[in-house]
């Protein structure tokens, strides 16, 4: 695998070239250009098409669903071996502290492993029907899939996505994120080495209004997977309606959190602000709402901002609670947001520590109290450092606030009353609904996926792999 500094090609069909233009990388630590990546064009995107549709009609296509599991199982290997090596690309690259970068590394690998194991146990099944007829199902890959991912957690998104799009035979074509693509580039060798055939997986590195445009209006594409802003998922669906093609979206969210007057605060205490800041709260899963039972308010209030003030933000090496944001542009776009909670109380703030570069773009995770549920601050992803503590004085009122924004990704429910969590879990307008947990250990296993804006479809589980494939049904009559 070549370093990250040597990262200025795409891959096609096998072959790794440069192309005649490059876009540099920022290190958002430090605020100084680390390397350079290819600016992948249209035409990079037809030839990356057209080499994963001839790797479906060639070895790719006829490889057996065992033995993709086997390649997928070699590739987990190998990541996991080079945990540490992708870890500081990664941390260098996205700014998120050295110990997170490890376990989205980690995270890769156990995708890799899951679906591996999974690529030959997704059956048909058959169907009782009239007499004379035995009826039965398949599942097949759709054939080329578009990747286009963020720069949030590439590791972790290539794990789901394109892992789950191969394990069901489909070849991938993917455009990573151009703030933070090193890992996407580092992946697509070990792939390589683990024995992917050529074309199988195509990276083309770009800006989303070239190359990403290019990959969702792509006639040659049938299937695309995209994870990122609201905007972006529907000029992604549009283009791809156009062409009828079947699009998943994970767009982000605006998740609660209800503490119930039950709920036990020392279990809740870690989740409620881990859940809000980690990645600096650039997370679409992020519980940036935090909803408390007005009995319970100012004694969680205090005990969430004491948290707050130990908060340390730094350099992604030095492996503190919070790295820089991504880039100038989305700092500046988070204390837009900050500056809108003035007329709220600021209950409190962490602290970027004296060692941090000037350049980079740190900013102290902010703990907001007082807001109305219908605060520019309660309603609006943030994707930033950036939580508000809500009162509620009932259940009815608890369900209304969390189920009243645009998002329904993720919730969770804090309570020792089981009859309460089941009747909660039902109302809430979400995805995923944890009970006395945020999270569940992230693990690849659970369907991921939310509604409303915050998206369609399902990633994450055997649910990405039926995603990722179409069923066939097949009626034979024998008389």
């Amino acid at each position: 695998m070549k370093p990250w500094y040597d990262a200025r090609e795409i891959l096609i069909g096998g072959q790794w070239r440069r192309t005649s233009a490059t876009l540099p990388v920022e290190n958002p630590s430090t605020g100084a250009e680390m390397a350079e990546i290819a600016r992948g064009t249209a035409a990079d995107i037809d030839e990356a098409v057209a080499a994963a549709q001839a790797a479906l009609a060639g070895e790719w296509g006829s490889t057996t669903a065992a033995e993709r599991g086997r390649i997928l199982l070699r590739i987990g290997q190998m990541v996991a071996e080079r945990a540490g090596e992708l870890a500081a690309i990664e941390a260098a690259d996205v700014g998120k502290p050295l110990k997170q970068a490890r376990a989205d590394a980690l995270a890769l690998a156990r995708y890799m492993e899951f679906y591996g194991g999974a690529a030959d146990k997704v059956m048909g099944e058959t169907i009782p029907y009239l007499s004379g007829y035995t009826v039965y199902t398949l599942r097949e890959p759709h054939g080329v899939t578009g990747h286009i991912i963020p720069w949030n957690y590439p590791m972790q998104i290539i794990g789901r996505s394109v892992g789950a799009a191969l394990a069901m035979g489909n070849a991938c074509v993917l455009k990573p994120a151009e703030e933070a693509c090193l890992t996407a580039l580092a992946f697509a060798r070990i792939a390589e080495q683990a024995g992917l055939p050529p074309g199988a997986l195509n990276v083309v590195p770009g800006l989303g209004e070239e190359a990403g445009a290019a990959l969702s209006s792509h006639p040659g594409i049938d299937h695309i997977s995209f994870t990122g802003s609201v905007q972006v998922g529907s000029l992604i669906q549009a283009a791809a309606a156009r062409n009828v093609v079947p699009v998943t979206l994970e767009l982000g969210g605006k998740s609660p959190q209800l503490v119930f007057a039950d709920a036990d605060l020392d279990a809740a205490l870690p989740f409620l602000v881990n859940a809000g800041i980690q990645n600096a709260g650039q997370t679409c899963s992020a519980a940036s709402r935090i909803l408390v039972h007005r009995s319970r308010h100012d004694e969680l209030l205090t005990r969430m901002a004491e948290r707050y003030t130990q908060l340390q933000v730094g350099p992604a090496d030095a492996d503190l609670d919070l790295g820089p944001l991504i880039s100038a542009r989305q700092k500046e776009i988070v204390e837009g947001f900050i500056t809108q909670g003035t007329d709220l109380e600021c209950a409190a703030t962490g602290r970027i520590v004296d060692q941090a570069p000037k350049g980079g773009h740190y900013l102290p995770p902010t703990l907001f109290a007082g807001a109305a549920p219908d605060h520019v601050l309660a309603q609006q992803e943030i994707f930033g450092p950036v939580q508000v503590v809500i009162p509620f004085d009932d259940e009815e009122q608890a369900v209304q606030i969390a189920n009243g924004t645009d998002f329904g990704l993720v919730a969770a429910i804090w309570s020792a009353d089981g009859a309460r969590q089941m009747r909660l879990a039902k109302r809430l307008r979400a995805g995923q609904v944890f009970l006395n947990n945020y999270g569940a250990g992230g693990g690849v296993e659970l369907p991921f996926g939310g509604v409303g804006k915050s998206g369609h479809g399902r990633e994450k589980g055997f649910e990405a792999l039926y995603g990722f494939s179409v069923l066939k049904t097949v009626a034979a009559h024998h008389g």
